[in-house]
């Protein structure tokens, strides 16, 4: 069953009770990362393993994610300020205990590729943050995945 999220500003991913972060450098440039994220965003389902859908909503305010597994997520796109930070939160999802969820990517020129950072901010019940923890190695793995093959498909 779906349920609305706190509403959250971009703030949030430096001040929520639970936050991941994780960093990779890649061979593309950051432009080009850029406009994978926060441009294409049908195409994540290409490259994020875990995304089975994509598409933008509301004009390209919001996007709607659907993951392998069956979670859902209506979103906000928070900030588009390109080449350098792509940030937006979850306004509904079907997945349990979450109270509220922002994501930002943030894009950091080295050399002539980029360092990706990803940072996943979420408030929820005891259960769900403490099931987050134990969910970073995970978590880490398919950003790992997903940024790899993203590099792929960029620099190919």
């Amino acid at each position: 069953m779906a349920h609305r999220l706190r509403p959250v500003e971009h703030g949030f991913v430096r001040s929520a009770p639970v936050r991941l972060v994780f960093a990779r450098g890649i061979g593309a440039p950051p432009p080009a990362v850029f406009r994978a994220l926060a441009e294409d965003v049908a195409g994540w389902a290409e490259w994020f393993p875990a995304v089975a859908v994509a598409r933008p909503a509301r004009g390209g305010a919001g996007r709607e994610i659907r993951l392998r597994g069956g979670a859902r997520f209506l979103e906000t796109v928070l900030v588009t300020e390109a080449p350098d930070v792509y940030a937006y939160r979850v306004d509904v999802t079907n997945t349990p205990g979450v109270r509220a969820l922002a994501e930002e990517w943030r894009l950091v020129p080295i050399g002539t590729g980029t360092r990706v950072q990803w940072t996943f901010a979420a408030d929820g019940t005891a259960l769900f943050r403490g099931a987050l923890n134990l969910a970073r190695a995970g978590l880490d793995r398919a950003f790992r995945d997903a940024v790899t093959a993203l590099d792929r498909r960029l620099t190919s």
